[in-house]
């Protein structure tokens, strides 16, 4: 089934990543995943390696290759057992130099989106706030126009990548009583006079910074509005099925492989005289949960190449999300379940994995709020359409 989607092109850039991670990323993983930073000198080898470039155009210093690159990247990424590190990647090459990438105009990409490829600056994107969470309308953080300048106050929290980053994009109301028709994005420089951090304490994802972020003042040069003002709102909107799709990718690669390590496990694991994957209880509960995981990775592959051919996925993106996290969910308890005592243990890599695997139904959007934005397309008939630049 994998040959509708990967060539054999794909399958070589499949193979080389794989090496890469085992031999740069693996040796220090359990390292970052203790002292909750990833060491600098990681990136500069991912943008040397061309890994954030897979969906910059090569104008701008990438590769303008296909969306099954970045799907390759991000299946990888979970097969290493930090779904922080992963997150730490992704969220730089695919929320941050999204909106670089469709946005920015040529001053601003030449100053963030170039040295983002290159591996040489890490970006976060600030959308969530401490009183809205995934109510994106309900934001309260301003930036208002002060001549040649806007003047951002307000916070922003669960924000990936925001301790250390070296530049934000920022979404805030530049037209406050425009509601979610008043937002605007921006570009910021994180060493800003004003800009304050602090650094969350994670149930997992431990390798990744995750930071509440405050603004006070902040100066923003006029110049570094991305796009339309006023349109930001369109712009998240837009690159939200983008970010849905790649944690329902995130989610199904995640429980492929754990699934795989579990299945190992009770090859060699024996009780009463026979390994435990001879008992049927156990055989068609696995049964079960490949199923669902093969559902829906196809169902996610065939989201990736719609919207690799410019389509707009939206309820099919939503969908990608909800389901695959559940599935993820389910395969994370059952999987640490199958293991015994030794997945309650640390040294075991499920316990990792069920802590990580949480934030799925959580991040990016809750269920909840899934489930509604779907409700209203298929039992409101409300129509999603894309941002025009």
């Amino acid at each position: 089934m994998q040959s509708m989607y990967f060539t054999e092109e794909h399958q070589l850039f499949r193979a080389s990543l794989k090496d890469f991670l085992q031999k740069e990323v693996v040796p220090h993983i359990d390292k970052w995943e203790e002292t909750g930073t990833i060491e600098r000198f990681i990136w500069k080898k991912f943008g040397d390696m061309g890994y954030f470039g897979l969906a910059t155009p090569e104008e701008d210093g990438g590769l303008g290759l296909d969306l099954f690159y970045t799907i390759i990247l991000l299946e990888e990424l979970q097969k290493i057992n930090s779904g922080g590190f992963a997150a730490a990647i992704w969220a730089h090459a695919y929320l941050a130099m999204t909106h670089l990438n469709k946005e920015a105009d040529a001053y601003l990409k030449e100053k963030y989106l170039r040295p983002s490829v290159d591996g040489d600056k890490i970006g976060c994107l600030c959308i969530s706030e401490p009183f809205g969470g995934s109510d994106v309308a309900a934001m309260r953080t301003t930036a208002i126009k002060n001549g040649d300048h806007y003047i951002l106050n307000g916070s922003k929290t669960f924000i990936t990548n925001g301790v250390y980053a070296d530049y934000m994009i920022v979404a805030a109301k530049t037209n406050p009583e425009l509601g979610n028709k008043g937002i605007s994005i921006f570009a910021v420089d994180r060493k800003s006079e004003g800009v304050t951090a602090n650094k969350l304490n994670k149930l997992g994802w431990r390798a990744s910074d995750t930071a509440e972020l405050a603004f006070d003042n902040v100066k923003i040069p006029a110049e570094n509005l991305m796009g339309e003002e006023n349109m930001g709102f369109s712009y998240i909107m837009e690159h939200f099925s983008l970010e849905r799709l790649i944690m329902g990718v995130n989610a199904h690669a995640r429980s492929e492989h754990v699934l795989e390590y579990a299945l190992n496990y009770m090859s060699e694991r024996e009780a009463f005289g026979k390994s435990i994957n001879q008992f049927q209880a156990l055989r068609h509960r696995v049964v079960d949960l490949h199923a669902d995981i093969d559902m829906c990775k196809e169902y996610n592959y065939s989201v990736a190449y719609r919207l690799d051919k410019g389509q707009y996925v939206v309820k099919e993106a939503t969908i990608s999300k909800l389901k695959s996290t559940k599935v993820a969910d389910e395969v994370a308890y059952e999987c640490l379940q199958f293991l015994g005592g030794y997945g309650y243990i640390e040294d075991y890599p499920m316990a990792r994995n069920f802590r990580d695997s949480r934030l799925g139904p959580i991040g990016g959007g809750t269920s909840e709020i899934l489930r509604e934005i779907i409700s209203k397309i298929i039992i409101d008939k409300k129509e999603y359409k894309p941002a025009t630049v």
